[in-house]
């Protein structure tokens, strides 16, 4: 098999399984906790299940029409250029983080498309349930996306005499976010740190 079909099946294969393992363990969540609820793993990692309808993190700075139409489009723009890369020759790593990058934006896609349709919103404690197709808690494209990691590794109440923060809580990362946030970060951390010439002649 030539390298081109293996790196083709090589970029299905991680985009395909991080989808599948982002959508597990969204739904799991889901239909295991109700809306705020928190499980301590440790002191400073824990699942907090909560939504979003907006960008990674938590972030909500988009109108939710607008941002999942750019996100299907970036989806397939990304498609385009990881095939378009292929068939110029590609390092592995480089296709490792695109796949990455591509999977986790398909994941919160799939989240903002159909859970909205799937899902009922009851209120805490009870937990979501599926539900038949178009009878969920929203329409298409209006669906809430799903995070649940949470990393509070540092907690100090500032100081009374600071001006402005004075005796406020801060937590140091205080972002909830989900996998397909994760491969999406990492995979630009990593491309940044190691595969700098690829982005660059991606950008030109």
């Amino acid at each position: 098999m030539s390298r081109k079909n293996n790196q083709i099946i090589m970029a299905a294969s991680i985009t395909l399984a991080a989808i599948i393992i982002d959508q597990v363990i969204k739904i799991l969540v889901k239909t295991n906790m109700y809306m705020h609820e928190v499980i301590e793993v440790t002191s400073w990692f824990k699942i907090l299940f909560t939504e979003n309808r907006g960008m990674a993190f938590g972030m909500e700075i988009m109108d939710k029409l607008f941002l999942t139409s750019f996100r299907i489009v970036a989806v397939c723009f990304l498609i385009y250029i990881i095939g378009k890369r292929i068939s110029k020759g590609i390092d592995n790593l480089f296709l490792l983080c695109l796949s990455l990058v591509l999977a986790g934006a398909t994941g919160n896609i799939i989240d903002c498309l159909f859970y909205g349709l799937i899902f009922n919103n009851p209120p805490a404690p009870i937990v979501a349930e599926f539900v038949p197709f178009g009878t969920g808690y929203d329409q298409l494209f209006y669906g809430r996306v799903v995070d649940m990691f949470y990393f509070p590794l540092v907690e100090w109440n500032w100081p009374d005499w600071l001006p402005y923060i004075g005796g406020d809580h801060f937590i140091f990362f205080s972002p909830i976010f989900n996998f397909a946030d994760a491969c999406i970060s990492c995979s630009v951390i990593i491309m940044m740190l190691f595969c700098r010439k690829q982005l660059q002649e991606l950008l030109k």
